[in-house]
């Protein structure tokens, strides 16, 4: 009897080294002209300017698009399983995806109202 996770261990070794191949052969056969600006961050076109000594303050609106989409991200992780088991679940299963779907509006509703989806 042979061991049941070796496919995965076949699969894991594949993959490593299909991403080893493929790095090992951009190194070699990808140009090497190196300059000055190509060794810079990438700043999008834009002159970096010096930070402030504590580090300069980020806007928060970043942030509230980045949590607005983990939450909408989330939604419809947990909205496709229910969609496709929606037979097998009955009448509990839609009562708190309803719940859930209110829920996660309420957030969205606070956010809009906080402007946190308009940019200067």
């Amino acid at each position: 009897m042979s061991n049941p996770y070796v496919p995965l261990l076949i699969l894991l070794a594949l993959g490593f080294g299909f991403a080893v191949l493929s790095v090992g052969t951009s190194l070699v056969v990808g140009p090497k002209r190196y300059n000055r600006a190509k060794l810079e961050a990438y700043e999008c076109g834009i002159q970096p300017t010096p930070r402030a000594v504590g580090g300069g303050r980020v806007p928060i609106k970043y942030f509230l698009t980045a949590m607005l989409f983990i939450i909408f991200d989330i939604e419809s992780v947990f909205l496709y399983p229910f969609a496709v088991a929606f037979d097998q679940l009955g009448l509990f299963a839609l009562v708190e995806m309803v719940l859930f779907i209110v829920t996660v509006f309420v957030a969205y509703a606070y956010v809009w109202k906080r402007g946190g989806l308009e940019w200067d």
